[in-house]
């Protein structure tokens, strides 16, 4: 079955869920970002560092087929755990579903309330960096077609 984003989104929630205390949240945030598909050193450039984040975050995306893959690294352990859900729940979706996306489950989660000021925009500067590769990915789809 394929896994579609609200699946995901849910399938992280239940995990969250588990958890009594945000240490042990920030704990398995960590563990996460050990997991994440990391980005290869020719990507680490400037142009794919997510602006707006205060640790350094690299995003990579490209096209296969009709899916976004997403590969991602940061120098900063807890955003490497961030990244990592960004990645896990968007990774492999058409770029239409990432566009409409509401990635509801970061608030779920509590997330957001959990982070500095600085982390929860760069959370949000991530999202956007994610849409935003979709899109352009989703208006070279169009062009295709024509």
């Amino acid at each position: 079955m394929e896994s579609t984003i609200k699946n995901t989104e849910q399938e992280i929630i239940e995990e969250f869920d588990m958890f009594t205390d945000w240490m042990e949240k920030y704990d398995y945030l960590i563990e996460l970002g050990k997991d994440l598909p990391l980005i290869e050193d020719q990507y680490k450039t400037d142009e794919n560092i997510i602006k707006g984040c205060q640790s350094k975050v690299w995003l990579q995306a490209e096209l296969q087929g009709n899916k976004v893959r997403f590969t991602a690294d940061s120098d900063a352990i807890i955003t490497k755990g961030i990244i990592a859900l960004m990645v896990r729940v968007l990774d492999n979706q058409e770029p239409q579903d990432i566009i409409k996306a509401e990635m509801n489950f970061v608030d779920a989660i509590g997330l957001k309330e959990h982070l500095s000021p600085t982390r929860a925009n760069g959370l949000l500067a991530m999202i956007k960096q994610m849409k935003f590769y979709a899109l352009a990915f989703q208006s070279k789809l169009m062009q295709e077609k024509k």
